[in-house]
């Protein structure tokens, strides 16, 4: 939570050693890779990692639009501490400072960023204008990106924030009246069918918009209350009998997400979703996996707004 009404924090935690997680924040030939929400990319002109010194940037949006951008660090700290001021460039000063903390824990590391605005009514405007730009997938990415650089994987990643207890947040995962009230798509409603949500347990379920249907099974192997629930997932007929994405021939047969809930400060759950390809599946099947990940955001974020709402 933000110490000050003029900050906002992002805390996450990835699964890699502190010195990695360092080395992809601070060193050009990891950011290239993952900085900025998801589907921008970037190009730079120079980079002086050092008090004083300038990172002059550009980034080029999906929709062709490039943003010029100078980061000036203040403190550099290797493996600890990393402060700079950001979104700046030759023609406005800059929109907030940054400090950002790294911390090594049991082999994961701890990453707490503050942007600190000149006023509480300025950290409002900058945290809506985050989040219409999906600017916390930037931090989806790095989280994507460190596990493909340790275990050659290539997992969807998102978080989000809920302003409610982690035992509430973990309900409405885990009890479908609750669950098929937010998780389907905009536009669709979802039924259970058949099945509750226990380790061990399969559900079967239809999700609909009126016009078109389709069917689906979660298998859950793992369910530790208030912390963590792993499932697998994939796509069905109406008899329940596996099928292929009814839209999507490549995608992948099935897949394995891995949900973990935290407290991140009193009334506050974050919730981290990992998904990725489970079991056998071809080089056109994954490719397809990888390319619909902004989809798959865009959709995660529509079912995410639902739980914010019933929360």
């Amino acid at each position: 939570m933000a110490a000050k009404p003029n900050e906002l924090e992002i805390v996450r935690v990835y699964d890699a050693p502190v010195k990695l997680v360092w080395e992809a924040f601070t060193d050009l030939k990891h950011q290239v890779h993952w900085w900025g929400p998801r589907g921008f990319t970037i190009t730079t002109k120079s980079k002086d990692l050092r008090p004083g010194g300038k990172w002059i940037y550009t980034m080029h949006g999906p929709d062709g639009v490039d943003y010029p951008n100078i980061a000036t660090y203040h403190e550099v700290v290797p493996y600890e501490r990393l402060v700079y001021d950001h979104g700046g460039n030759e023609e406005r000063q800059k929109l907030f400072t940054v400090t950002v903390t790294f911390k090594e824990e049991l082999g994961k590391t701890i990453m707490v960023m503050i942007m600190a605005l000149d006023t509480p009514e300025a950290a409002k405007e900058i945290k809506k204008f985050i989040k219409l730009a999906n600017g916390n997938s930037t931090w989806d990415r790095l989280a994507e990106y460190l596990d493909h650089e340790i275990t050659g994987k290539d997992p969807f990643v998102i978080n989000r924030t809920f302003e409610a207890p982690q035992a509430k947040v973990f309900e409405m995962w885990t009890d479908v009246k609750h669950l098929s009230k937010w998780l389907p798509p905009q536009g669709f409603n979802m039924e259970v069918i058949s099945g509750e949500i226990k380790t061990g347990n399969t559900t079967f379920y239809s999700m609909s918009n009126g016009e078109f249907t389709f069917f689906g099974k979660s298998h859950y192997l793992d369910i530790n209350p208030v912390t963590r629930i792993i499932y697998t997932q994939e796509f069905a007929d109406k008899n329940g009998n596996p099928s292929k994405h009814p839209g999507a021939p490549t995608w992948p047969s099935q897949m394995i997400s891995t949900v973990e809930f935290a407290t991140e400060g009193p009334n506050l759950t974050r919730v981290t979703l990992k998904t990725e390809v489970h079991g056998q599946a071809t080089a056109e099947e994954r490719k397809a996996f990888h390319d619909e990940k902004a989809g798959m955001m865009m959709g995660w974020t529509g079912s995410f707004d639902k739980l914010d709402e019933l929360l």
